[in-house]
């Protein structure tokens, strides 16, 4: 009897592996686009096992963190390494799933029957936000402290119930050790099992409804004698060997970043995170790492006091509405056809113009508000501008996508 054997007889091995590699086909059609999702997940190993490293040696206490992370940058050996392996590639984990999520609204990944993949994915979206938000404060520089007590100041909007919960949230009335240690313990524990747990969910859905491709054609729907797809691929070899090259060129880009310009000019490592958190010094302008600042952006651009609550509270809604919007994305593209390759004139503007708006609103939630960074009006004013660009994008999906004329989608793939 083989090892295999063996273990088939007490674990399905065999059957797993067959499942999701072997004898799983995916449509032969795939392009540059599908390489994210195989990214993502790379990425993910990456952070898990580089913040494991790195735990080893930080210590969660408001006198010990920042010094702790010198530590680890000058004394531990390749420490540097692994703390901008850890850095960028949390910036690189939000750009690979940006464009996968991308990838989806482009060809319809999100119609039915993966509503639920899709549902999926945006949790995993929030929970990503949330990890790196804690993740954020973990250094204890500067700018990671009064990032997170403007972030968790924003919850004291909510009526009645704000400031116990922003308390609540810091363990303290101010951001201070309690602080550190819950989002320590949220950073460390909580969110990577969750995010584990997530992404083999997603998976699994993925795998049950089997992968959209670029034309949006179901490949279940012609089979060959054996009742495989006819337009599939075994995603093992064929799909393997495209995602580790794909992986290969990644690593290479990945890895010059990590080694000649980590910081990427304060857009992965913020200049004011290397100094320590002092409460008597505030950054010029408080502002999160790009990854959230299109909601940030959203936030700010909200200015109206004359709103019921105030502009703070709207402004936070309008922030929660604006990742809301997109699990609502099945239900509210009401097209004939997934693929954008069959679409009308409507939804490809649309798209492009949503696409254009959201890099510009990460852009201005970088920068102060009163100055002018683009051109003619100041930065509030775009973002204003952005906001309701963003928002009509969701809304008048239903009406667009139902309005706009499309082609055939073919019976088979291309």
């Amino acid at each position: 009897m083989s090892l295999i054997n063996w273990i088939d007889d007490r674990f399905p091995l065999s059957k797993v592996w067959n499942e999701h590699m072997a004898q799983y086909y995916a449509p032969k059609n795939f392009n540059f686009w599908y390489y994210f999702g195989a990214l993502s997940l790379v990425v993910l190993v990456l952070q898990i096992v580089t913040g494991i490293i790195l735990t080893m040696h930080y210590k969660p206490d408001a006198d010990l963190a920042f010094a702790s992370v010198e530590y680890i940058m000058r004394d531990v050996p390749a420490g540097w390494f692994v703390r901008y392996l850890h850095g960028v590639g949390a910036s690189m984990f939000f750009l690979v799933v940006y464009l996968h999520m991308f990838r989806a609204m482009l060809y319809g990944s999100h119609r039915k029957p993966r509503e639920l993949i899709w549902l999926l994915g945006m949790v995993i979206y929030v929970a990503l936000m949330a990890e790196a938000f804690f993740g954020y404060l973990l250094p204890w520089g500067n700018m990671s402290y009064w990032g997170a007590q403007v972030i968790i100041s924003l919850f004291g909007a909510i009526p009645v119930i704000g400031e116990p919960l922003a308390e609540w949230i810091r363990g303290d009335f101010v951001v201070s050790d309690a602080t550190l240690n819950r989002f320590f313990a949220f950073h460390v524990i909580l969110l990577p099992l969750l995010l584990a747990l997530l992404v083999y969910l997603h998976i699994v859905a993925l795998h049950k409804v089997g992968s959209n491709n670029p034309d949006g054609v179901e490949i279940k729907k012609n089979k060959d004698k054996d009742g495989n797809p006819v337009d599939g691929i075994p995603f093992h070899p064929y799909y393997t060997v495209k995602d580790t090259f794909g992986v290969a060129v990644f690593m290479t880009i990945f890895l010059g970043i990590v080694f000649f310009v980590p910081e990427l000019g304060g857009w992965f490592l913020e200049k004011d995170n290397f100094a320590p958190a002092d409460i008597l010094q505030t950054p010029p302008d408080i502002v999160p790492l790009w990854y959230l600042t299109p909601y940030y952006s959203i936030l700010r651009a909200v200015t109206f006091e004359w709103l019921p609550g105030g502009a703070k509270l709207w402004g936070v809604i309008a922030m929660g509405a604006a990742i809301v919007m997109f699990f609502f994305l099945p239900w509210l593209d009401r097209a004939k056809v997934r693929s954008i390759r069959y679409r009308g004139w409507m939804y490809k503007t649309a798209l492009t113009v949503f696409a254009v708006t959201f890099v510009m609103l990460g852009y201005l939630g970088t920068k102060n508000p009163g100055h002018i960074d683009l051109f003619l009006f100041e930065n509030v004013i775009w973002a204003q501008i952005g906001l309701v660009v963003y928002f009509a994008f969701f809304l008048l999906m239903p009406i667009y996508t139902r309005l706009d004329p499309t082609k055939a989608e073919p019976d088979r793939v291309g």
